[in-house]
């Protein structure tokens, strides 16, 4: 007599009793199968969003020039008036890279790790109770975080690395004219602050992923529909969480076949970094500086500025330009 085929779950539920846990992908993305856990569910339907800002704070854009990451990350901090001005003792930061893809970080599909170390060692300096460093990628997390260099480099400099696994995730309503109800990873929701630390490279639907287009990693669950209308996804994710600060990785730039990369012939060495409390500026600057990208030819700005999630015109806030 043939064995009784058993579904998919129980193969997992048996296979992560023997093995711990496994890397499951679902719509994109991965993260780790924890079977017994389930993600907890909103108990009322009220849209829920969260705004990490420091209050009275004005906006200000960063510009930094220069040849190492770490460097020209400490050089950013230091003119926005030092960690201690966006952290404070005993606060748990939570730190989002872009770590979506098996890449080394010479292919530059991923966040500098002397980008993330910098940010993370600055932040417990500050006082931290804790600073996470996580996101949810798009191919399997653990060749990821290490291939990428990203999770060696934050754990020496302090960081809880967390890969996310499926039991963490929380289902809430963003209340998005894209979004409503998503999984998003528990950090995000239980965090004192959040530093956004994106990577400027080329994608194929938007031109370019920059500040906003990396808040796609705090999602689980099937992500293949957002890109149906992503200029109002990217938007709806950056009401539903607006970041404490970004920091926007440009050491080098993917200017060809991203988000994902893999040819050093689409990689070019700029040497830059910006830094912003205003995500649809900073989106502007980079895309106009890197990928001679207008607001126009860059819609989810628009809707963005007419939520009064900030401004495209980022040369209307204070700039500071620095070499190092």
């Amino acid at each position: 007599m043939p064995q009784d085929r058993i579904s998919r779950r129980e193969f997992m539920q048996r296979t992560g009793k023997a093995a711990g846990f496994a890397a499951v992908a679902v719509g994109g993305a991965y993260f780790l199968h924890e079977p017994v856990r389930k993600p907890f569910a909103q108990k009322d339907d009220a849209p829920v969003s969260r705004d990490l800002r420091i209050a009275g704070m004005p906006d200000r854009m960063i510009m930094v020039h220069g040849g190492d990451p770490a460097v020209m990350t400490s050089a950013a901090l230091s003119a926005l008036g030092g960690m201690s001005a966006f952290v404070q003792p005993g606060e748990t930061v939570v730190v989002k890279p872009n770590i979506g893809w098996d890449r080394r970080p010479e292919q530059a599909a991923n966040t500098h790790p002397a980008v993330v170390a910098e940010v993370v060692r600055q932040c417990m300096d500050a006082g931290a109770k804790r600073v996470v460093v996580t996101d949810v990628s798009c191919n399997d997390p653990t060749r990821c975080f290490n291939r990428s260099g990203i999770s060696a480099a934050a754990r020496e400099a302090g960081a809880d690395v967390q890969l996310p696994q499926e039991a963490r995730f929380r289902e809430v309503n963003m209340g998005g004219a894209m979004l409503g109800r998503q999984l998003v990873y528990d950090i995000y929701l239980e965090a004192d602050r959040f530093i956004n630390l994106p990577i400027a490279k080329h994608h194929g639907l938007t031109r370019a992923t920059l500040g906003m287009k990396n808040l796609y990693g705090i999602l689980g669950g099937s992500r293949s529909r957002l890109h149906q209308d992503i200029h109002n996804s990217v938007v709806d994710l950056a009401a539903f969480l607006r970041p404490t600060l970004i920091i926007l990785d440009a050491y080098r730039v993917l200017l060809r076949n991203g988000p994902q990369g893999g040819s050093l012939a689409d990689v070019e060495e700029r040497g830059m970094l910006l830094a912003s409390t205003d995500h649809t500026a900073i989106d502007a600057c980079a895309g106009e500086l890197f990928f001679d990208l207008t607001p126009d030819d860059m819609p989810w700005l628009g809707i963005a500025e007419r939520a009064g999630l900030g401004t495209s015109d980022w040369r209307s806030i204070p700039l500071d330009e620095i070499t190092v």
